[in-house]
């Protein structure tokens, strides 16, 4: 008599596009078997709800546990952007250690010292005192020369890197997307050949050093396209968005709503268009929350003043299952791109509910209804454009490591 079963539950399981019935044995903290129950010592009866595996949220700002756990997030990759820059192996070391056991933070390694984007930080030993991956942080890389020595260096110590695609060149201080919206706010904007240059450098020098090359947001038509070309040619490229730039288009500003202040900026409706379709053909493989809590004082500005960033760690499973509802991808796929593809690209033993994996697993009812309230939310901060939504979809219990929490 050992372990767990989970009974009855609508199991998203690799390979499948649907939710199948089935049970799921764990023996401490890993799946042990999928599709049969075992005699063992605890039950848990998942009737009606479906079982999925933990989201691992690639790409945070902050390690927020209480937003986490309301989301159906068991894992995130946090970004090096902290205070002080993760650039040295004490505070990785210090990083990867502060949600356990019931929360894993996978920190990402800073590329440059203070992310001043100058000089090469040192990757190796972060590597060795838990990093999963290099990160360029808010900003782009704009010295080529840099950029090819970091990339290489990451392909020799076979670590992703996530970049940032925005040529600050050109974007300069821009706060929108050259649109008639933008003009007629009167708000600083950029034309998104800013993200399309960044991009097609990058790419080409993720070609010429044989990186993993992750852009951690692609948020426009030509970008999209040129990442969805570089996959035909075989390259080793992965590319990530948030709801935001999926459900969003720039009429969202109007108001001057600095929650919808974002970096990158919200984008035109052929733009956001061209997103979803790219969610559904696989060019887009992460969807990620850009969980970014801000308070009043970087919000209650000027729009042009105030910082970018929402808190979506706990609207992300609830935004996301609207692609399943409107046909655009099934469970199947959504739980690729929000557990099983994060773990794929950090070489993590986790993100499928399959024998041998970590047995992190959220219990979700699809169709409980509730609204998004910024003044409500569990988060550090409260700052979502999609503040007084009414969505579908709650995470009712979560399982990290074998344990419910």
């Amino acid at each position: 008599m050992s372990g767990v079963n989970i009974l009855n539950g609508r199991l998203v399981l690799p390979g499948q596009a649907e939710p199948q019935s089935g049970h799921i044995h764990i023996i401490g903290e890993r799946i042990a078997e999928v599709g049969r129950a075992e005699p063992i010592a605890e039950t848990i009866d998942a009737e009606n709800l479906v079982v999925a595996p933990g989201i691992i949220d690639l790409g945070v700002f902050a390690t927020d546990k209480p937003a986490f756990r309301f989301g159906g997030i068991t894992r995130a990759a946090l970004m090096p952007d902290q205070s002080p820059v993760h650039d040295d192996p004490a505070t990785i070391r210090f990083a990867a250690r502060k949600g356990k056991p019931d929360f894993w933070v996978h920190p990402l390694a800073a590329a440059t010292k203070d992310l001043d984007g100058k000089h090469m930080a040192e990757i190796a030993l972060m590597k060795q005192a838990g990093a999963l991956g290099v990160a360029t942080g808010r900003r782009w890389i704009d010295d080529s020369g840099l950029m090819l020595r970091l990339m290489q260096y990451c392909a020799m110590l076979d670590m992703p890197l996530f970049v940032h695609a925005e040529d600050a060149g050109l974007a300069g201080k821009a706060v929108a997307t050259n649109s008639t919206n933008a003009t007629i706010l009167g708000l600083p904007s950029a034309a998104p050949i800013a993200e399309e240059l960044a991009i097609q450098r990058d790419l080409l020098l993720a070609a010429e050093s044989g990186a993993h090359l992750h852009i951690r947001q692609v948020t426009t038509k030509r970008g999209l396209d040129l990442v969805r070309l570089a996959k035909q040619r075989g390259a080793r490229i992965t590319c990530g968005i948030t709801p935001a730039h999926l459900f969003l288009s720039d009429t969202a500003l109007i108001g001057f709503r600095t929650f919808a202040r974002l970096s990158p900026p919200l984008r035109g409706e052929t733009d956001r268009l061209a997103c979803i379709a790219a969610v559904a053909d696989g060019t887009i493989d992460v969807i990620a929350s850009g969980h970014d809590p801000r308070g009043p004082e970087d919000k209650r500005l000027p729009f042009a003043d105030a910082a970018p960033g929402m808190a979506g760690a706990e609207t992300l499973l609830a935004l996301t299952l609207n692609l399943v509802r409107d046909g655009v991808i099934s469970m199947g796929k959504l739980f690729e791109l929000l557990s099983g593809n994060p773990a794929k690209i950090l070489n993590l033993n986790a993100g499928r509910i399959a024998p041998g994996h970590e047995a992190d697993l959220i219990f979700i009812d699809p169709d409980t209804p509730w609204q998004v309230d910024s003044e409500k939310m569990a988060a550090l901060a409260g700052n979502t454009p999609f503040d007084k939504l009414p969505v579908q979809g709650r995470v009712l219990k979560t399982m990290k490591g074998g344990q419910i929490l």
